[in-house]
């Protein structure tokens, strides 16, 4: 999960509450102190990399005078972010966030753990969404959180490289493997990378080669077990190859997403698996490849393949001190005109469907049609309210399976056996 910044300047709030609470437009003087569910709010969100956010914060309370944010940065890790959330909200009405920023991921296991509040479907302008990321904010048919920004898996490529060899980006697995073996040594390059570190990459990394086989992970919020594949097998043996035979790195096993782009920002990767992020990055003016990346859809066996939706969501505590501001906050970072300063100001990918579309965006940041394409194929994480215990499980068997401790096969075995497990604790 990645945060990066955006500025608010009079803004224009659109106000939406929860069920039973008061609509009304946004004023500098409509947060006045006394107003049933209205007050000061603690945001907790995982380290803001790049400072967008308590910019943006900065507008609102400006605006809010009774119902300022208070920004708690929690570690950039997920894995340390979500360790430190849960624990706050197993506090229960001692909990310090009122508003939670979390990984897609982690909405099923909040809401089946009643950590988050159910959010009325018509209070927000989810038709204005990309489709697929509002599956995200869902548990049992119930919305649980908005979203708030979406990703999506690219893969980046050496524009000039493909260029001198006269060849396109790859679309398949097997012309992956191929250019990464034949051209990235001719060039000094190392051939592919993901995130292969046994962290939340690595289940995304993972997730991404099964789903594009054909497969999946988990079905019903996480009762059933369905990885036992010869898509996943296809999948976990496809990533396990190409560490193998060197055409993945040995050192890409160390790999996070910062790692990983750093190593292609500095000439070193043909090709890269990474968020949008990292397009913008390499691309930016003192890389090392500026002007020289592409991006294209993640490859597939047989043509395009599935990427994971990354991104994060915005949601209420339970026990949030004040529940009306809590969704007139959500309400304004999912506001069309915030969600373009997330875009503007931070390269985070919007959730609104219009800004994809946006003839001036689209000429700032050239990804965006590639990104709306694989946002829309995309897929979300294994649901399940064990989701911590499913993520730990999927980078421990699949790590060994990398490594060559493990066959794929045996590896998705394995696996099987240990999720099982787990949906019946």
């Amino acid at each position: 999960m990645r945060w990066i910044h955006a500025a608010g300047r009079g803004l224009l709030v659109l106000v939406v509450v929860l069920t039973g609470y008061v609509a009304s437009g946004a004023r500098a003087d409509d947060a006045a102190v006394g107003v049933a569910g209205r007050g000061p709010l603690t945001l907790a969100t995982a380290g803001d990399l790049t400072g967008y956010l308590g910019p943006l914060l900065e507008g609102w309370n400006r605006t809010h005078p009774g119902e300022k944010v208070t920004l708690v940065e929690l570690p950039d890790s997920a894995d340390e972010t979500h360790a430190q959330m849960t624990t706050d909200l197993r506090g229960g009405d001692r909990s310090r966030f009122d508003v939670l920023n979390i990984d897609v991921a982690w909405t099923s296991q909040f809401a089946a753990a009643g950590w988050i509040r159910p959010l009325p479907r018509d209070r927000f302008p989810l038709k204005s969404f990309l489709p697929p990321v509002v599956d995200t904010a869902t548990y049992d048919g119930r919305l649980y959180a908005v979203p708030y920004v979406t990703n999506a898996g690219l893969l980046l490529y050496r524009k000039d490289i493909l260029a001198k060899e006269g060849i396109r980006p790859p679309r398949t697995w097997a012309e992956l493997e191929r250019d990464a073996k034949a051209i990235a040594p001719k060039y000094g390059l190392d051939g592919y990378a993901g995130q292969f570190l046994p962290y939340e990459g690595l289940t995304v990394n993972a997730a991404e080669a099964v789903y594009s086989a054909g497969g999946t992970i988990l079905g019903d919020e996480g009762e059933r077990v369905t990885v036992n594949s010869a898509a996943a097998r296809e999948g976990i043996g496809f990533l396990a190859r190409g560490v193998r035979e060197g055409w993945i790195p040995a050192k890409a096993l160390t790999y996070k997403e910062e790692e990983s782009k750093q190593a292609f920002q500095d000439g070193r990767l043909l090709f890269l698996r990474n968020w949008p992020y990292a397009y913008v990055v390499a691309s930016a003016k003192g890389s090392k490849v500026a002007g020289e990346v592409g991006a294209v859809p993640l490859p597939g066996p047989n043509g395009p393949g599935t990427s994971v939706l990354g991104g994060s969501n915005l949601a209420v505590n339970t026990h949030a001190r004040h529940p009306e501001s809590a969704a007139r906050l959500i309400a304004y970072l999912t506001s069309e005109r915030v969600q373009r300063q997330v875009l503007t100001r931070g390269a985070l990918p919007p959730v609104r469907a219009a800004l994809y579309d946006d003839p001036e965006l689209v000429r700032e940041f050239p990804y965006l049609p590639t990104l709306r394409a694989s946002v829309l194929a995309a897929a979300p994480r294994p649901k399940s309210p064990r989701y911590d215990q499913v993520s730990l499980a999927v980078q421990a068997v699949v790590h060994d399976a990398l490594t060559g401790h493990e066959t794929p096969e045996n590896a998705v075995r394995r696996l099987a056996r240990e999720l099982a497990a787990i949906s019946r604790r």
